[in-house]
């Protein structure tokens, strides 16, 4: 199956398919190498098709529809599509959503150099810009599409990036990959799995050991969302064994 991955701004996206490309073997598809093609095909400049993107919903639709043609056309080559919306127009797809803590992610883009295009004044003025997107875009995806961008049944795997090295979400992902592969060729209909860490929840843990074999365990933890993230509302004893197994990661449900 093709992977599609989408995620909150500032979640590592390109960090982790920079690693599927490079350990694992995969072709990375992202929005900006698809609007390059159809603008080749065009004949026009990428800017040229970013100005013609924002007078004009239908080259999101080209763009979609693209992104769904090279998915049909390649279904087994080893590929992963880095889109917002990708989940939703590549067939057969595990689709996979990176989660990071909106602290977390506005450290991260305040200290990344981002260019002219995307400057901060500081790590709370970072804060409020991504909220800020990540509302406007899931407005303008349900105006578009009638999509919940941030609904997650919409995906296999939800995956917490706040505290995990970047190679050991990448592991992670494929390891999830094939186990639902797995599941499916043995006719079962997996459930959305969400994977996240027990210090986002507000439990005091040291270093987890990422090298075990086992990085969760069996329980499933309870969440409610909060103003900002996420809370524990039943199975607090599962994540603190998690934590004092060394485990970075708890199953858990909304």
């Amino acid at each position: 199956m093709h992977i599609t991955l989408t995620g909150n701004l500032g979640s590592g996206k390109s960090t982790i398919c920079r690693i599927l490309e490079k350990e694992y073997g995969k072709e990375i598809y992202s929005t900006g190498k698809v609007q390059r093609s159809i603008a080749e095909e065009m004949g026009i400049s990428v800017l040229e098709m970013n100005q013609l993107m924002c007078s004009d919903h239908k080259y999101d639709h080209l763009i979609d529809d693209t992104t769904a043609k090279i998915s049909r056309e390649n279904p087994d080559k080893p590929s992963v599509f880095d889109s917002r919306l990708a989940w939703n127009f590549v067939e057969s797809s595990f689709r996979v959503f990176l989660s990071v803590s909106l602290n977390t992610a506005a450290e991260r883009v305040y200290n990344d150099n981002r260019g002219e295009v995307e400057k901060y004044t500081s790590v709370e003025d970072a804060k409020a810009q991504l909220k800020l997107r990540a509302e406007t875009e899931n407005i303008r995806y349900k105006d578009i599409y009638g999509l919940d961008y941030f609904n997650f049944d919409n995906y296999n795997l939800i995956l917490d990036s706040t505290w995990c090295p970047p190679e050991c979400l990448a592991s992670l992902l494929i390891r999830e990959a094939e186990e639902y592969e797995r599941k499916l060729s043995a006719g079962k209909t997996p459930a959305t799995k969400i994977l996240i860490s027990p210090k986002r929840l507000g439990l005091e843990a040291g270093t987890p050991d990422f090298t075990q074999k086992t990085l969760y365990p069996d329980g499933i933890v309870s969440l409610v969302r909060t103003e900002e993230d996420f809370a524990i509302r039943d199975g607090r004893e599962i994540a603190e064994a998690a934590v004092r197994a060394g485990m970075p990661f708890v199953q858990a449900r909304l």
